[in-house]
């Protein structure tokens, strides 16, 4: 493929007269931003496939480049990327992450999540997008048929309000640098800032949550109180230690000195819940609000 290709309409004619109406979907590229002739940046047949020289002579030749699936002469990951990162990659349509990034690393191309021969492409559609994400993620698409979950099966979260799937310099390909602030653009009313912060959260929103989904209320890991319990180990009803201070290790029966058997219920054991008095666990700017109390 040379930069010298013919973009007009003219130039598509050497494909168009075999790739016509009898032939499939073809034409309905012109439908698409990519067969806008008067856009000077759309790239017309030989810009996406090659000249394809040995093709016009003898159509039993594949073109230059290759993209459709079913194909048996489908051109190599790089090939196919190539072509689209000659005009995506570049200051008027950046995907400057893509290179080094979890889908590029996996052999990921374009053509895999894009339809260039259609105008309602299903990955740029909310309600369509996740069909096409699940056909990798697999796991995910468990996880969205909990019963405590984002609407995304609805269409009114798609998986790109979180991840840039062309490449971030956040975690996880998040659409910001962190997870945290990722779900901040949402759930702004847990940003804060609080006078009390509490360190999970600003650390990360996944330490307690399930994000695509939980058999567990508000998305979240596991029940309170063996949620709470995974970093405050102490029996702090019985007032011997409180928050995650116990010195001899994970204990939640006043530091092993009694028998579980043997001890009166706990605060956690009756309300079932740390959250029945720690309500603020995001955050509190109350006076008394060191412990996250109401």
């Amino acid at each position: 493929m040379t930069a010298e290709v013919d973009r007009s309409l003219e130039g598509d004619k050497k494909c168009t007269l075999c790739h016509n109406e009898a032939s499939g979907h073809v034409l309905a590229i012109y439908q698409t931003k990519h067969g806008v002739k008067g856009d000077s940046r759309t790239p017309g047949c030989q810009g996406c496939h090659g000249e394809s020289v040995e093709h016009q002579g003898n159509p039993t030749k594949s073109p230059d480049v290759v993209f459709g699936a079913k194909s048996k002469h489908l051109s190599s990951v790089d090939a196919r990327n190539e072509t689209c990162l000659a005009c995506h990659e570049s200051s008027v349509l950046p995907r400057t992450h893509w290179s080094g990034s979890q889908h590029e690393s996996h052999g990921v191309a374009c053509a895999d999540c894009h339809e260039l021969h259609t105008n309602d492409q299903k990955v740029l559609n909310k309600l369509t997008q996740p069909e096409v994400c699940f056909q990798c993620h697999q796991n995910e698409r468990a996880q969205f048929h909990r019963f405590s979950r984002h609407p995304i099966l609805e269409g009114k979260v798609s998986c790109s309000d979180c991840h840039n799937p062309h490449g971030s310099t956040g975690p996880r390909l998040m659409v910001k640098n962190t997870i945290t602030e990722t779900c901040y653009t949402c759930h702004a009313e847990k940003r804060g800032p609080f006078l009390w912060e509490h360190a999970p959260v600003v650390e990360d929103c996944t330490n307690c949550h399930s994000p695509h989904g939980s058999n567990v209320m508000s998305l979240l890991k596991t029940r309170p109180p063996m949620l709470c319990q995974n970093c405050h180990t102490s029996d702090h009803a019985k007032g011997l230690y409180s928050g995650a201070n116990l010195p001899n290790g994970a204990f939640v029966t006043g530091n092993g000195a009694i028998p579980l058997g043997a001890q009166s219920p706990t605060d956690q054991a009756n309300g079932k819940s740390c959250l029945q008095c720690h309500s603020q666990v995001h955050g509190s700017n109350h006076p008394g609000g060191a412990k996250y109390n109401r």
